[in-house]
């Protein structure tokens, strides 16, 4: 059996400082967690409100489980489609500005949904190089050509849309990109679109709950509003909870229910996970002092970290990339604030490129001021040395 070939290869990935392994997180999500049976202040989630184990959700939450149970028992298409489920999607259409709205699993699962019940062969999608990876799969298995333009290059993707004639053209993109934390140039690829009839895919998993007004995401923050648009998000980051949907025009909707296999073949999320998320969408709406602490937070922290050896990349987000570099130097930095009871994530290739191995500093409304100081005075402190 092939067993030593697969543990050579994790030899390999290891000597090169890429193996990767998982902690034990016991307890709710927080800034503070235990970890391996030890105590850290974490900045390496994406519960950016701070909502993943507030009381009224855990409420919700329970409330649901007693009405509806544990689980769906079925696909959505045949018995597993709840009331909740179907409110749910009606609210988060209208959050968001869009007709119609549709629930997956996860992330993963609504790209791979959207792309592959859009395109096919003769179709054409264009695609930022620093995509999340849920939309690099969904491209492949589409099986429609692909195109990828440099990160946030307007002028090449303009040319690539110029040279193809024939078929759809899909622009995918995150909005928020989820290792440097910058965001995608929306209205140009929005602008582009309708000079060449084109789609465009926003995955708004790092934006939706944080940005525009109310958390209404990365659209609102920057007040587009088109047919053209399809919406995808998250729902276990801001918003606290699990799941993802995808906002759009009813006829695209209607077609995501008959053609996107990752929403045909599956059995629903549980509808009490829905009536949770209810009740986070009206946290979120009324979250006003939330996200103005985390942007003071994050002015706080982008001020603290001049200065140091490490360069801290551009990003108005809670996703806040400090480049290191080497793939051990940005471990060895990730374990030395594990001796100082600081977790965070050390990220290396091949989620991002080769030399450029990053600690994600993430930040989250749960954080005080009083925590950011002590990230701060680890970091200067470990500079030093």
């Amino acid at each position: 059996m092939p067993f030593s070939e697969l543990q050579l290869q994790l030899d390999e990935r290891a000597a090169q400082g890429l193996l990767r392994s998982r902690r034990t997180v016991s307890g709710p999500q927080a800034p503070q967690l235990v970890v391996d049976g030890k105590p850290y202040l974490s900045f390496c989630s994406n519960d950016y409100l701070g909502l993943a184990s507030h009381p009224q959700l855990i409420q919700a939450l329970g409330q649901g489980a007693e009405r509806y149970g544990v689980g769906a028992g079925a696909a959505h298409l045949v018995s597993g489609h709840g009331a909740a489920h179907e409110q749910l999607e009606f609210e988060l259409a209208a959050f968001v500005g869009k007709p119609a709205a549709l629930l997956f699993s996860t992330g993963y699962m609504a790209n791979l949904g959207v792309v592959q019940a859009l395109t096919g062969r003769g179709d054409t999608v264009f695609a930022d190089k620093l995509n999340h990876a849920s939309l690099n799969d969904a491209m492949l298995l589409s099986r429609a050509t692909v195109r990828r333009y440099r990160h946030n290059d307007m002028a090449q993707l303009a040319i690539m849309l110029g040279q193809t004639k024939h078929g759809r053209k899909l622009i995918c993109t995150d909005a928020v990109f989820s290792m440097d934390g910058d965001m995608a140039p929306l209205q140009a690829l929005h602008d582009l679109c309708e000079a060449h009839d084109a789609w465009l895919l926003i995955d708004d998993a790092h934006g939706f709950g944080v940005l525009g007004a109310q958390g209404r995401g990365s659209l609102s923050s920057v007040g587009i509003n088109s047919k053209r648009i399809i919406c995808m998000a998250t729902l276990g980051k801001a918003a606290g909870v699990s799941g993802a949907f995808v906002a759009a025009e009813q006829v695209v909707i209607d077609t995501l229910i008959n053609n996107a296999r990752s929403y045909v073949y599956t059995t629903a999320t549980p509808p009490a996970l829905s009536v949770a998320l209810l009740e986070s969408l009206r946290l979120i709406a009324g979250g006003e002092e939330r996200r103005a602490h985390l942007q003071n937070l994050i002015a706080q922290l982008r001020a603290g970290l001049k200065g140091l050896p490490w360069a801290l990349m551009e990003s108005d987000t809670a996703i806040q990339p400090l480049l290191v570099g080497e793939n051990q130097a940005a471990l060895n930095l990730s374990m030395a604030l594990q001796e100082r009871g600081i977790w965070v994530a050390a990220i290396r290739p091949p989620t991002v490129a080769a030399g450029t191995a990053r600690l994600r500093i993430t930040l989250s409304a749960a954080h005080s001021t009083a925590d950011v100081d002590r990230l701060l005075e680890a970091l200067h402190e470990l500079a030093r040395r």
